[in-house]
């Protein structure tokens, strides 16, 4: 499954590919990375139909992660259209409640946890 994670905060790569390593090394996950919401359309724009999945925080500056699950939608619905989960520090039901209205799939509250999430993943796959 090729993961695309977007967020701003500069260690997340590091933390995701630590947390990973194992489902990396044996290929049932490819991950890469964008630092903003513009990143990660660029990103998509040169990988059509590659990403299965993009966890997005919702918090970041310039495009937030409602504004780029709101281009995702729109934008890279063709067949199959990508599973998107929002993650932020704020579980508050309103964010939860826009996500879901923008389409998110799932939503996640930081500080992760990798074992709930990678359970999802799987249950994605």
């Amino acid at each position: 499954m090729k993961i695309l994670v977007v967020d701003d905060e500069t260690d997340v790569k590091d933390l995701f590919e630590q947390r990973f390593r194992r489902e990396i090394r044996s290929g049932e996950f490819e991950l890469a990375f964008a630092n903003s919401g513009e990143e990660a359309l660029t990103y998509l724009d040169g990988h059509p139909s590659e990403i299965i999945l993009i966890l997005s925080d919702i918090n970041m500056p310039g495009m937030s992660g409602f504004e780029l699950l709101r281009h995702i939608r729109s934008d890279f619905n063709a067949p199959p259209p990508p599973i998107v989960m929002m993650i932020t520090a704020y579980g508050d039901p309103g964010s939860q409640q826009q996500a879901v209205e923008l389409g998110a799939n799932d939503f996640l509250t930081k500080p992760l946890d990798f074992a709930v999430l990678k359970q999802k993943l799987r249950n994605v796959a």
